[in-house]
């Protein structure tokens, strides 16, 4: 059983959802407006949180920026109606994990937030340095440094990050990324994964040009997936 938020508007969709979780034996908060969910995020800790995008008070990517400072561990999937791809990677930029586009079969939300759940309850990794250049990997700390200053990363992008540091040079499906870095039984887009690529190398970027150093270049190789290049 995990702790559950639903911020939705729409009273059909909400009591759908939330009836379908609840039957799953979650324990499930549903609330309606910006405003609630943000106090709720306040009030008690969720392990994952279902966020439309499209709600009557606040902008739903404000809300996302703010449940993700409340709440860092926090898994926030967006729900959205829309179908433009902007307003899903902004969404995504600012701090969620996933995105479900309505409408939206309830057998494939309980499949992500199972896939969601089983990553974040998986063991620690083994303690391991990885150096690459500049470039320090500590997976057990999770801490990662660039000519001895620390970058700050979000827990997916320094998951992508520890994964193609760990094969220098070598090429990495975007089905093996989405495998090792969200869940094995992962079906649906894979948009993420890119959208957090382009936020890991932004940063990366960024952390390079204040210490002066070289950032690793983390090469798309269409059709197939990334490679971070070897020193």
């Amino acid at each position: 059983m995990a702790r559950l938020l639903i911020v939705e508007d729409d009273v059909a969709i909400g009591r759908a959802v939330h009836a379908g979780l609840q039957a799953h034996s979650h324990d499930v908060t549903w609330v309606q407006t910006g405003a609630e969910a943000l106090k709720a995020v306040r009030d008690e800790p969720f392990e994952l949180a279902l966020l439309d995008l499209g709600l009557p008070d606040l902008d739903g990517v404000d809300v996302c920026r703010q449940v993700r400072a409340a709440q860092p561990n926090c898994v926030i999937v967006i729900l959205t109606a829309r179908d433009e791809e902007i307003d899903v990677v902004v969404g995504l930029e600012a701090g969620a994990d996933d995105y479900l586009t309505k409408p939206f079969r309830l057998a494939e939300l309980l499949a992500r937030i199972r896939a969601h759940l089983r990553r974040g309850s998986a063991a620690p990794a083994p303690s391991r340095i990885l150096q690459l250049g500049a470039l320090q990997v500590d997976t057990a700390a999770r801490r990662v440094r660039l000519g001895g200053r620390e970058v700050a990363l979000r827990a997916k992008e320094f998951d992508l990050l520890a994964r193609l540091v760990a094969e220098p040079g070598t090429a990495v499906s975007r089905d093996v990324l989405m495998a090792d870095v969200w869940d094995e039984n992962w079906f649906g887009s894979t948009k993420t994964l890119d959208v957090h690529l382009s936020a890991l190398r932004r940063k990366l970027t960024a952390a390079a040009q204040a210490c002066g150093e070289r950032a690793p270049d983390i090469v798309t190789l269409r059709g197939v997936g990334y490679r971070v290049e070897a020193e």
